[in-house]
């Protein structure tokens, strides 16, 4: 049976978000994640990334569905005549870059930080993750589906045979690190991994042993929790708190559930944001050209620390298309960074005679290593070296049940009159259209307004001087935004 991906997207309700397709898990059924993967390796084929029989990695996270939808798409994988690599339970960036080194296609099995009632499945070619364009190249692809593969709900109804699963995406992912860094460089740290259900638990313990430091395992947990690093939940603020006092921790660090996105606390157990460690795993690192969304914290240019700093929309294949722009101009030390904390190196690094080899996509292991070795070189605690730079506090919500034409139509609306704004935060200094509306005003308050991609959600984001301030007008600007609804 010939489908059509662009109406099976209407139909499932499984859709492209960032780098993948996403939806509810009873309606990622073996057939929808079939056609998915279908449609990749066609992409790829018609696009020459890759010829029949190649080898295409398959990995997943711990959410109960993973094993389900492995298999699913490994058999979409034999079934168009290549041969799916069983990588096991490994963090995204370690498949990345297992696959990168050997020239070969991937197929990240995860739901990312989102609860797990809801899946995804992330895409990577041979030289990276999935962009914008790859992204329309697959929606406009038709797939020819062997429906006596599946029973009346989707189901496939036989098992795939695939060869042992490979431990080398999770052992190579771990000597990166280890072989990059010093031999002991976090001797006399005491850090805490806060397990939970990530599937980075196992090799962020290893990394952190094996270059010396005293590892305090916290939290491990055999149910699947939706630890999302932009927006963290009250639970965690108070465990990560109390952790600190009774273990005498240097630092916490996690990861969401596939190992992408860095959650790391000081001292004292406070959760630190994701796009101020960027600036300082970026600075520890070497770069001289930092590419991150215009959400992001503006200490990065206000360091002065980086020779350019370029601003894109908010997404990953966006950060990905502008670092790989800089490397055509000829540019070195290229990294990016999210709000979310994924850092991303699109120049191999260099640092004392040895060579980290260029990810570009998230990790979430590189950057609790780069803020410890910062701190330690400084012989001050993380709190104090946060302090060293620039005081910029952020903080942002979102209001819920805002259609997108509601949001862009009074956003169209400020670009006219933004008498409101004014009279509360000063005359504005400076506009960014690069995605939703950000004002900078004269006070140096930040307010950014932008519609969801993906939800009929209104996000606003707000930068200040100080968390009181920034907390404050955030605040403010939800009460009167919920007037637009």
């Amino acid at each position: 049976m010939n489908v059509q991906i662009s109406d099976l997207m209407e139909t499932s309700g499984v859709k492209f978000g960032t780098s993948g397709a996403r939806g509810l898990v009873c309606d990622m059924t073996d057939r929808v994640c079939f056609a998915y993967t279908l449609a990749f390796l066609n992409h790829l084929l018609a696009s020459g990334s890759m010829k029949q029989g190649d080898n295409v990695a398959v990995p997943g996270d711990y959410r109960p569905s993973s094993p389900r939808i492995m298999e699913a798409v490994g058999l979409a994988i034999q079934e168009a005549g290549f041969t799916p690599i069983n990588c096991g339970f490994v963090p995204t960036p370690a498949v990345a870059a297992y696959a990168m080194a050997r020239n070969i296609p991937s197929i990240m099995v995860t739901g990312s930080h989102i609860p797990d009632d809801r899946y995804g499945i992330k895409f990577y070619k041979p030289e990276g993750e999935i962009l914008k364009d790859d992204e329309q190249g697959m929606c406009s692809r038709s797939v020819e589906l062997d429906e006596s593969l599946f029973d009346e709900h989707g189901q496939k109804i036989c098992d795939l045979t695939w060869a042992e699963e490979t431990k080398d995406a999770y052992t190579e992912f771990v000597t990166r690190y280890t072989n990059f860094l010093p031999q002991g460089c976090l001797k006399g740290q005491r850090i805490g991994v806060y397990e939970h259900s990530s599937v980075a638990r196992e090799c962020l313990v290893e990394i952190m042993q094996g270059l010396g430091a005293d590892v305090v395992q916290l939290g491990h947990s055999d149910a699947f929790i939706p630890v999302d690093t932009e927006a963290v939940r009250e639970e965690d603020v108070k465990l990560a708190k109390s952790w600190a006092t009774e273990h005498q921790l240097d630092c916490i660090v996690s990861a969401d559930g596939d190992g992408d996105r860095p959650l790391v606390s000081d001292e004292h157990g406070v959760w630190l944001r994701g796009d101020v460690l960027g600036i300082v795993c970026a600075k520890y690192l070497g770069a001289t050209h930092v590419v991150t969304p215009v959400s992001c914290n503006s200490a990065v240019e206000k360091s002065a620390h980086f020779d350019s700093v370029s601003r894109t929309r908010i997404g990953s294949p966006f950060v990905i298309e502008v670092m790989n722009a800089l490397l055509k101009a000829g540019k070195s030390n290229v990294v990016g960074y999210e709000a979310n904390g994924g850092f991303l190196t699109a120049s191999d690094i260099e640092m004392s005679g040895k060579t980290l080899a260029a990810l570009p996509t998230r990790d979430a292991v590189i950057v609790p290593l780069m803020l410890l070795l910062a701190a330690k070189d400084k012989g001050v605690s993380i709190s104090e070296l946060m302090q060293t730079l620039p005081q910029r506090f952020t903080a942002s919500d979102r209001l819920k049940g805002v259609p997108t034409e509601v949001s862009q139509q009074n956003i169209a609306g400020l670009k006219q009159d933004k008498a409101w704004f004014e009279q509360q935060f000063g005359n504005v200094a400076d506009i960014d259209e690069t995605d939703g509306f950000r004002m900078t005003f004269e006070s140096d308050i930040v307010v950014h307004l932008r519609p969801s991609g993906n939800a009929p959600e209104l996000r606003c984001y707000v930068e200040a001087k100080s968390m009181g301030k920034a907390e404050a007008v955030l605040k403010q600007c939800l009460v009167y935004l919920k007037s637009w609804v």
